[in-house]
């Protein structure tokens, strides 16, 4: 007979006793989670190191980036959903794992081979982790203090993603300007961090009973009612024409401010791509006590004013145009994406949370990928800077279509 003592732990919402309490653990994933992706966009401002070091082209970078935008999209496609079966406090463990591994490969493999294979596994790790994560925090916050409601969790997790993405650039563009060791020092520190994180994660609590017969697996796919698959659609197209923007100056930033404004410092190719995402999370927090409806509107006016401004920007020659309309736009960028989650995130059943979760951070990273290939294709055949215009112009149409889409949903 089953004693009650192993009726309880077997509840998702139990606590066994070496493990922190809900709350706590809440706030353990979001370190992790916000050291992750610091991690992922740690090598933004040291691919032009990596660059003059080894004498490759700058199509190569575009290579290295899209490996690890590969990883995040298949990883996303293949296990980012498992978490809602197999648990979500192992896919957060098996998600910093991989970037232990990607860090030690940076260390003792940084060709230009190693670098791919490096930001593959880093994307992979990084697709385990985001929407088994994100998950994870609004089932712990829910557990610990179940009369909040969503908002908080909401907001931690979108910042946390973003924030991460934010301090990355600006840690790389440090360690580049002013340390010793610039391609090794970064990821020395960060494999001591993930360590550190993956010991912390493990004592957290699950929040997914695991199923006592093991699901037959199938890659990621989403079932909506057909009511909500506009929603979702609008949801899906917004988070791609936001990651769309990432992609630009998570990738060609340091491009850009070399080429096109002669800007050669390496903590600026760090500080200018790390605006951008933290004017992201700080929208996302300044804004939190807005409605969804007052969100999406300034979301909107954000958008068309900076990327107006980042057209203008590189059209006129002027990087103080070019800095502070790339900082609107990642403000207008944050509030679309935190919309699209909760759109996303109210449209699925708690069973399939992660499942409809997985497939916008899909889109999303889809959005940070394909565009940035594109980008530099254009550039083979094209300047700089009509390609950059026509890249926003489009990217500002999608935006918009998807916000109205979604105002129209919320109304």
């Amino acid at each position: 007979m089953t004693s009650t003592l192993d009726r309880d732990l077997a509840s998702p919402t139990a606590r066994r006793p070496w493990e922190l309490r809900h709350g706590g653990g809440f706030w353990v994933i979001a370190a992790a989670f916000l050291a992750v992706m610091a991690f992922s966009t740690i090598p933004t401002p040291l691919y032009a190191l990596y660059q003059a070091r080894d004498g490759f082209p700058t199509w190569v970078v575009t290579v290295i980036f899209a490996a690890y935008a590969v990883g995040v999209i298949a990883s996303l496609f293949l296990i980012g959903h498992l978490s809602d079966w197999a648990g979500r406090r192992r896919m957060v463990l098996v998600a910093i794992l991989l970037e232990i591994v990607a860090a030690a490969l940076f260390l003792v493999w940084n060709d230009v081979s190693g670098l791919i294979v490096a930001r593959l596994i880093s994307g992979v790790g990084v697709g385990a982790l985001t929407a088994s994560a994100t998950a994870h925090l609004s089932e712990l916050r829910a557990i610990a203090r179940p009369g909040e409601g969503p908002r908080l969790a909401g907001t931690v997790s979108t910042v946390v993603n973003t924030g991460g993405l934010a301090l990355g650039p600006l840690i790389g563009g440090l360690f580049a300007q002013f340390l010793p060791l610039p391609l090794l020092l970064p990821y020395a520190v960060f494999l001591v961090l993930l360590a550190v994180a993956a010991l912390a994660v493990a004592l957290v609590p699950e929040t997914v009973e695991r199923a006592e017969e093991r699901p037959a697996y199938r890659p990621q796919r989403v079932s909506l009612p057909a009511s909500a698959r506009g929603a979702f659609s609008a949801a899906a197209v917004a988070a791609f024409a936001g990651f769309a923007v990432f992609g630009l100056f998570t990738s060609l930033a340091p491009s850009v401010l070399a080429g096109t404004y002669h800007v050669q410092s390496h903590l600026v190719a760090g500080v200018v791509p790390f605006a951008v995402f933290a004017a992201s999370a700080v929208s996302q927090i300044v804004f939190a006590r807005l409605g969804m409806r007052a969100q999406l509107v300034l979301a909107l006016v954000l958008v068309v004013v900076g990327l107006g401004g980042l057209a203008a920007g590189v059209l006129g020659g002027s990087l103080a145009v070019f800095i502070v309309s790339g900082v609107l736009a990642g403000a207008a960028v944050g509030l679309l994406f935190r919309s699209a989650v909760g759109v996303a995130a109210s449209l699925a059943e708690p069973e399939r949370r992660g499942e409809v979760l997985a497939a916008i951070f899909l889109v999303a990273y889809v959005g940070l990928a394909l565009p940035v290939l594109l980008l530099g294709v254009a550039l083979i055949l094209w300047p700089l800077v009509p390609v950059l215009v026509v890249f926003v112009a489009v990217i500002a149409v999608l935006s918009l279509l998807a916000g109205l889409r979604m105002l129209r949903s919320a109304a």
